[in-house]
């Protein structure tokens, strides 16, 4: 018998909003420049709430709103290093996404993406997805999927931090 994941897979279950922010906290203090973060779920799944632990954790102080209608939103460190923070919903295509010069965003930063399946063909091979699910009021479903070598490390990595076992 095979197990349900594969070995590239975690699924994390979020018991409240808080708990959402602080996965994503664990995820955004294990990032480097150049990772990408493509989140894909319905509204009201959790995805800026997970942005928001993301961007806390990787040390931003700047406030995180979803970027619905600005499409890009910044959020800075102080050490001058910055996270693209994409929203996909209103673009057509992944052309658009080449549009607004995506390749830039993740060379001189990194890049978390909400409606990431929208514009996968503008998005790199390698990369971590993450799904969310609406179970109920007060739980989601969390599928992480890693794409590529370093994003395999960065999923096991977050597993240590949230389960304590690699």
């Amino acid at each position: 018998m095979s197990p349900i994941l594969d070995q590239n897979t975690i699924e994390i279950i979020s018991r409240s909003s808080n708990q959402t922010r602080r996965i994503g906290v664990r995820l955004g203090s294990l990032m480097e420049l150049g990772d990408v973060i493509c989140l894909v779920g319905d509204l009201g799944s959790g995805k800026t709430t997970l942005v928001q632990g993301i961007a806390a954790g990787w040390g931003s102080l700047d406030p995180v709103s979803s970027p619905t209608f600005m499409i890009v939103n910044i959020y800075r460190r102080t050490d001058g290093q910055k996270i693209y923070h994409l929203d996909a919903y209103r673009l057509k295509d992944s052309s658009e996404a080449w549009e607004l010069d995506i390749t830039t965003m993740i060379e001189d930063g990194s890049l978390v993406i909400e409606w990431a399946d929208k514009i996968e063909l503008a998005l790199p091979e390698d990369g971590l997805w993450i799904s969310l699910f609406w179970s109920s009021e007060n739980q989601r479903n969390l599928l992480i999927s890693a794409k590529g070598d370093r994003y395999l490390s960065l999923m096991r990595a977050l597993r240590k931090e949230v389960y304590g076992v690699y």
